[in-house]
């Protein structure tokens, strides 16, 4: 068995004490990075940091443990671009006056974002500018940075579109968002298609994080098989842009 098998089964384990459970997948792992307690208080942390203050275009996981991050943002007025459940749908954006007064916590979960935001292509991301920060969700994450998601490799596809498009690159800070029981205190080696993060936001603490090594770089086709880029209309997309399609 893989690492990264065997590293999310032993936190899903642990997990399934402190997750809340999805309405549609309760508390499959396989299919949902779900919200868990104290992911408030793991976000008062993240949003100290000065990525996050000083962001004017962010790019934010459709993972439950988000859903408060979002809503501070809508409630903040900055912008920020999510992906939809699996990509299926491509990615959607919210902007100031999207959502109206009170309705910032609706807004931020999967079906309100549906509701109020605007379907944006991967040409539009990239004419709007580089993001100035990304955060995740994560199965697991260790302590020196390696993050480990459902297994389905959503944000490394996702990372690797943003990279072809020029939005993101090595110094663009990405964080994640977990429980602490979700962090692996063993360092990890990580794969040619791993995101290495720059801090852990835990209900207990800020874990800033010196990383080893460089991230990737562009869309690893050889990996994608005919079925998913047919599920992904970015990736579509992306294969028109470069004259592929």
């Amino acid at each position: 068995m893989s690492t990264s098998k065997l590293v999310r089964r032993k936190i899903w384990s642990k997990l399934h004490e402190v997750a809340k459970p999805d309405t549609r997948f309760h508390l499959n792992f396989a299919e949902v990075i779900p919200d868990f307690e104290g992911s408030q208080t793991a976000t008062d942390r993240l949003v100290e940091l000065p990525a996050y203050r000083n962001s004017r275009f962010a790019f934010i996981t459709p993972d439950n443990c988000l859903i408060d991050l979002r809503r501070r943002m809508i409630a903040a007025g900055k912008p920020f671009v999510m992906s939809t459940y699996g990509i299926y749908r491509g990615f959607l954006l919210i902007e100031p006056g999207m959502v109206p007064p009170g309705a910032e916590l609706y807004a931020a979960w999967l079906d309100g974002m549906e509701h109020f935001a605007k379907p944006i292509s991967l040409r539009e991301i990239g004419q709007r500018g580089h993001f100035d920060f990304l955060v995740t969700g994560a199965s697991a994450v260790s302590m020196d940075g390696v993050r480990f998601g459902k297994g389905h490799g959503f944000f490394d596809l996702e990372w690797g579109m943003f990279t072809e498009i020029g939005v993101v690159d090595e110094d663009t800070p990405v964080v994640a968002v977990v429980h602490d029981v979700q962090v692996v205190e063993d360092k990890l080696h990580p794969s040619e298609t791993d995101i290495l993060v720059d801090s852990i936001a835990t209900p207990t603490r800020l874990i800033e994080i010196k990383r080893r090594a460089t991230r990737p770089s562009g869309v690893k086709w050889e990996l994608l098989d005919p079925e998913q880029i047919d599920a992904t209309p970015p990736i579509q997309e992306l294969q028109r842009m470069r004259g592929v399609a």
